[in-house]
């Protein structure tokens, strides 16, 4: 256990994000695009998906293998950035959602006893979608 206190969004910017790009671009790039696309898809260097590929980056998280096939889900319907944008504030969602982020949270955090998401407002009932403009 860490001996810092991390709040969930700090957990979800060095750690879920990190995890979750990895395994779309290695997703993406078993649906064959190219590593220079997904980079570019991504806004991320073709050296960070040689990274993800080797365990390098990206690695410290474990999902189980329902959040695995709903990330894989996700890959298939990323065709341009803003369907990558949707798609990671989907697989954020539901990562808050399930209690996810809490077991993420404690592994890297230390969470004060009691700490329950609808008591911080880690994961409030999710409002109506709203379209960026």
């Amino acid at each position: 256990m860490v001996n810092k206190l991390l709040h969930p969004q700090e957990i979800e910017t060095f750690y879920v994000i990190p995890t979750l790009r990895r395994y779309l671009a290695l997703y993406l790039k078993e649906q064959g695009m190219k590593q220079k696309d997904i980079a570019s898809l991504l806004m991320i260097n073709t050296a960070t998906i040689s990274q993800y590929q080797s365990n390098k980056r990206g690695h410290q998280i474990d999902f189980d293998k329902n959040m695995l096939a709903e990330i894989k889900k996700s890959a298939v319907r990323i065709k341009d950035r803003m369907n990558y944008l949707r798609e990671i504030q989907h697989l954020l969602r539901l990562i808050r959602s399930t209690k996810t982020l809490c077991e993420i949270h404690k592994k890297f955090s230390d969470v004060p006893k009691g700490c329950e998401p609808a008591e911080t407002g880690c994961h409030p009932h999710e409002p109506a979608l709203v379209q960026c403009t």
